[in-house]
């Protein structure tokens, strides 16, 4: 089972979106995903609502609880579970980095949100868990921006991710209709970049998971 932590004490950083879209491309790929949303907001709860049984399974879990309902959902045959976390709360991205086996630190490439990362990359450091920061809502064609952000976040200490989220109109029209950008629109860009992250992250999860069995 992989379990992914989306992590940021920012809001507006994109954490549900990558989180629900995240999981739809597990499910995809034919993994048994879950949703497990812990922001009080209860956004990706919304989302799976709108979908009404279609998967992947949204559930809803207070900080304390993230553990018991990661091993329900193992025993019941799940495979890939994204954690979406509420920003400012301590308790839940706590919780929620320590049972991961991947975080992934969603953030907008502006000064501001860059900032606002650094107490992330402290409790990713804490808990020593790889982690990875992905650039999101950001313009598609601005090369030397995304650059110049990787290079910032190396000096926080944390690695950006390869693969970049740019802002584009099919994230907002899927989850109006309760999906996913890779159901609304399988062929276009932001499914691309979703699918493309999700074979990088799993790709991760495992180089990790071996390089911890073989020590």
């Amino acid at each position: 089972m992989t379990i992914i932590a989306i992590v940021s004490q920012k809001g507006g950083s994109g954490k549900t979106t990558l989180s629900v879209n995240l999981a739809a491309a597990a499910e995809a790929s034919g993994a048994i995903a879950l949703i497990i949303d812990t922001d009080p907001q209860a956004t990706a709860s919304q989302w799976g609502a709108w979908r009404a049984d279609k998967a992947p399974e949204v559930i809803d879990s207070a900080p304390p609880r993230i553990q018991a309902k990661v091993e329900a959902a193992k025993a019941q045959g799940a495979t890939f579970i994204v954690i979406d976390t509420p920003p400012h709360a301590d308790s839940a991205a706590s919780r929620a980095v320590e049972v991961a086996d991947l975080v992934l630190i969603p953030c907008r490439p502006s000064a501001f949100d860059l900032a606002a990362i650094k107490t992330t990359v402290s409790l990713v450091h804490l808990f020593d868990k790889p982690a990875y920061v992905v650039f999101t809502a950001g313009p598609p064609y601005a090369p030397r921006m995304y650059e110049e952000a990787a290079e910032l976040v190396q000096g926080f200490g944390i690695e950006a991710c390869p693969h970049i989220l740019p802002d584009r109109a099919a994230y907002r029209h899927a989850s109006a209709a309760g999906a996913s950008v890779i159901e609304f629109e399988p062929e276009g860009k932001a499914a691309a970049e979703i699918n493309a992250l999700h074979s990088w992250t799993i790709a991760h999860v495992n180089t990790f998971t071996t390089a911890h069995e073989g020590v």
